[in-house]
């Protein structure tokens, strides 16, 4: 089943929404500086060559990561509108037998 392109707009707009949101959580922020305090002394003593090799490892990593996160986002979108879409047409059918 396809989504329409102003349902997936939709959900891109609420993403952005929620990814603003994120930028202001606490929580969030606090992770941000413990993982940049964790980088720099995990790379302070690493050579040129090692970092380099590292950072090419972890573009890769990482882009994986996201296509992994987008596809189980997409998915639980679809399933949900599969499920609202089922839970509608029952509906729709029981009002007509009735």
């Amino acid at each position: 089943m396809e989504l329409p392109a102003w349902f997936r707009m939709a959900m891109q707009q609420r993403l952005d929404a929620i990814c603003v949101q994120n930028d202001l959580d606490p929580e969030l922020l606090r992770a941000r500086t413990e993982e940049r305090m964790a980088f720099e002394a995990l790379y302070s003593n690493m050579d040129e060559t090692q970092f380099a090799r590292y950072l090419a490892w972890e573009d890769k990593h990482l882009f994986k990561r996201a296509l992994e996160h987008e596809l189980f986002y997409m998915k639980g979108v679809q399933d949900g509108a599969q499920m609202v879409a089922a839970l509608l047409a029952d509906k729709w059918i029981n009002i007509d037998s009735e």
